[in-house]
């Protein structure tokens, strides 16, 4: 299991929020303040459908404490724990308006994010015995992507940037707007500083072969062939941390990652992974 610190909740809480304003404005929950009773009780548990890894429970309680402080939560399988068919990730007790009220944004959580975390489980483990490893990108559903990475992270990978201005990556329009690699490089070699990271992408060795002499901290090698990042492992010697990208699968990254680079960005772990299945039931 791996495990992260939850999200401070300055950051978390308003994120939840919108998602319950989403869902009950702008007449709250009419269906459970008609169907039922107010003082009704009951017990309920979100189970796993399917085997995967959890992530998001922060946010699901969250938006249930949002909405009641009074619901007893015990939580089963935490962030980064593996689940299988049936296994209980959290019980829940109290108010029956106040869980149904919050169920489908609790899910909503638990299931995109768990989905992503199961996913990316699925990638590390295809390159395990190989040095590389996996990172995330920037490709993140707006407004979500604090917690698209942190559940990355509990799946096994590690994070890429988190905004524009986490480090400097020199992308093929920035070169094509500098005027190629060079300018761009030594435009902001001269400008950053010490503790600017800097990131070029290329797409040939002859890029690579240019770039190398200006010491970039890290060189993206987009698109290229298997012999390409092999070609590049031997040009590059050690002298920047390489990273693959493009159009990685699960198919493909075991080879990618045979090829000596250091990471390997893939752009499905947040923009195509399948949540994974949830649901709340009575207990």
């Amino acid at each position: 299991m791996i495990s992260t610190a939850p999200l401070p909740e300055v950051i978390l809480e308003p994120i939840v929020r919108l998602a319950l304003l989403e869902d009950l404005s702008p007449a709250g929950d009419v269906t459970s303040d008609t169907a039922i009773a107010p003082e009704a009780v009951w017990r309920a548990e979100i189970r796993s459908r399917e085997a995967g890894v959890i992530a998001g429970v922060d946010a699901a309680l969250l938006a249930l404490r949002l909405l009641d402080r009074g619901i007893e939560t015990r939580v089963i399988c935490g962030d980064g724990a593996a689940v299988g068919v049936g296994d209980t990730v959290m019980e829940l007790s109290g108010s029956a308006r106040s869980i149904l009220m919050a169920e489908r944004t609790m899910l909503n959580f638990l299931g995109h994010l768990s989905g992503i975390a199961t996913l990316t489980r699925e990638y590390v483990r295809a390159v395990s015995g190989t040095p590389a490893r996996v990172t995330c990108t920037r490709k993140t559903t707006p407004g979500l992507r604090v917690l698209e990475k942190r559940a990355v992270h509990l799946g096994g990978g590690i994070n890429h940037r988190f905004s524009l201005g986490d480090a400097v990556l020199i992308k093929d329009n920035h070169i094509a707007a500098a005027g190629g690699v060079r300018a761009a490089l030594e435009r902001a070699t001269s400008r950053a500083g010490h503790m600017r990271v800097i990131e070029i992408e290329v797409d040939t060795l002859e890029q690579l072969r240019e770039a190398l002499p200006l010491q970039p901290h890290c060189i993206l090698l987009d698109n290229m062939s298997l012999e390409a990042l092999r070609e590049a492992v031997n040009i590059t010697a050690g002298r920047a941390v390489l990273e693959a990208s493009g159009n990685v699968t699960l198919a493909t990254i075991g080879e990618i990652a045979a090829t000596g680079v250091d990471y390997i960005s893939v752009g499905a772990l947040t923009h195509s992974s399948r949540r994974l299945d949830l649901g709340l039931d009575a207990s």
